[in-house]
């Protein structure tokens, strides 16, 4: 495929369904894991989440190396090839996950799977590649809402087939990704022509070289700090909601499941719709800002449920923060030039990295912490909490530094962007 092809709406429909498949893939397993991890393990639920945590951990620190170099890898022999990589080691990992006959394999398998962990930032700079600057933001919502979409059929999917045991949604997981694989093959076409791409360069292929490479953009240093707060806090539902509901409400993997199936639907909604008219009418700056108060809110009803259904309503208040990370996108991205997008996808995956590195283990010693015996006081919610406060910090960092760089109105309707800064 040519790239003046690839750059098109077929092509960002390829794109979408590969981040789906993706997102099924990863939310197929969420509601098993810790049953998996007490049948290795022989422990029980509140040492199974301090376990979890490990395991989130090894998958990170390994994705956090990984990350940048694939980023400038795709940067100069383009998108695809690396995609494609990416999810064949994937399936792999989900292959070894339902086969690990001990804890230590399930940890194997996932230090593998974080070493071609550059799905969905590829994803955003294929998109960077063939969307104009003033439908990025839109587009970067439909990615969101294709991980939302995974969000409703992987968990629900997961919780299901995890009655027929619970390596069975890891067998699942693997095939998608292998579908994937062979979907990616023949429908994805290259999204950076030739003369886009740089040379690679080792110094900018390494996490720190790759984060320092953004300070030549100050906004878009001084917002990665911001989102690195955010994305810390956000990082508690995913690595802790399946322990907090098991052990505050007694829910079960299907329960489970549909929680965050539900959470899903909402996702879709907010980045697929509300996004496309949240960014042009409110400009990045405040739809960003609306979404923060959103999981501040959200995360904080999480913690102080006192019953089960109460959850479902914090969780279609904290969908809104669906805003946050195309608002994010939006405004950096329209600071770093076509040859340098990679390279930025790169850095914020390794930012996320870190996070997902300190993020679960904070968030699940904070569970084992105050569920375990030993608590001075019961207080299963006490991850969420912290959540909302971390937010509350990205929300002070977020407002005086959009407003310094004059950027408050950028992706706003009839308003004229910035210029854009030179590599």
């Amino acid at each position: 495929m040519q790239p003046e092809q690839a750059a098109s709406k077929h092509a960002l429909a390829f794109i979408i369904v590969v981040v789906l498949l993706d997102a099924i893939g990863f939310g197929i397993i969420l509601p098993v894991t810790p049953k998996l991890i007490i049948g290795l393990a022989g422990v029980d639920l509140s040492d199974a989440s301090a376990l979890g945590g490990y395991l989130m951990f090894s998958y990170a620190l390994m994705q956090f190396f990984a990350a940048p170099v694939l980023g400038n890898l795709g940067d100069r022999f383009g998108r695809r090839p690396i995609i494609l990589y990416s999810l064949i080691v994937l399936a792999l990992g989900y292959a070894m996950m339902a086969a690990a006959p001990t804890l230590f394999w399930l940890f194997l398998a996932r230090i593998i799977a974080g070493a071609a962990s550059s799905t969905f930032s590829l994803a955003y700079a294929y998109i960077t590649d063939i969307t104009p600057e003033d439908e990025r933001a839109q587009r970067f919502g439909l990615v969101g809402a294709a991980f939302g979409g995974g969000f409703i059929l992987g968990p629900v999917i997961g919780g299901l087939l995890g009655e027929f045991g619970v390596r069975v949604p890891f067998l699942v997981a693997a095939v998608l990704a292998a579908i994937n694989v062979v979907y990616g093959y023949f429908m994805l076409g290259e999204s950076l022509p030739a003369h886009s791409r740089r040379a690679f360069e080792l110094r900018r292929a390494n996490p720190l070289g790759a984060l320092l490479a953004l300070r030549k953009f100050p906004v878009v240093s001084g917002l990665t700090f911001a989102y690195f707060i955010y994305m810390l806090g956000h990082l508690s539902l995913p690595s802790t909601w399946t322990y907090y509901t098991m052990e505050k409400f007694s829910w079960s993997e299907a329960q489970v499941g549909l929680s965050l199936g539900y959470a899903g639907v909402f996702m879709i909604l907010v980045q697929a719709f509300l996004i496309r008219w949240a960014i042009p009418t409110l400009g990045a700056y405040r739809a960003g800002l609306l979404g923060l108060v959103a999981m501040i809110l959200g995360f904080g009803g999480y913690a102080l449920s006192t019953a089960g259904w109460q959850l479902y309503i914090w969780l279609a208040l904290a969908s809104l923060s669906g805003f946050v990370s195309p608002a994010f996108q939006s405004i950096m991205t329209s600071q770093v030039p076509a040859n340098a997008q990679g390279e930025l996808q790169g850095a914020l995956s390794s930012m996320n990295s870190v996070t997902s590195i300190i993020g679960p283990l904070i968030m699940t010693q904070l569970f084992a912490y105050f569920t375990g015996a030993d608590a001075s006081q019961y207080l299963p919610g006490a991850p969420f909490l912290f959540a909302a406060l971390l937010t509350l910090v990205c929300l002070l960092l977020f407002v005086p530094l959009v407003r310094r760089f004059g950027l408050s109105n950028l992706g706003k309707r009839n308003v004229k962007e910035p210029a854009l800064a030179k590599e």
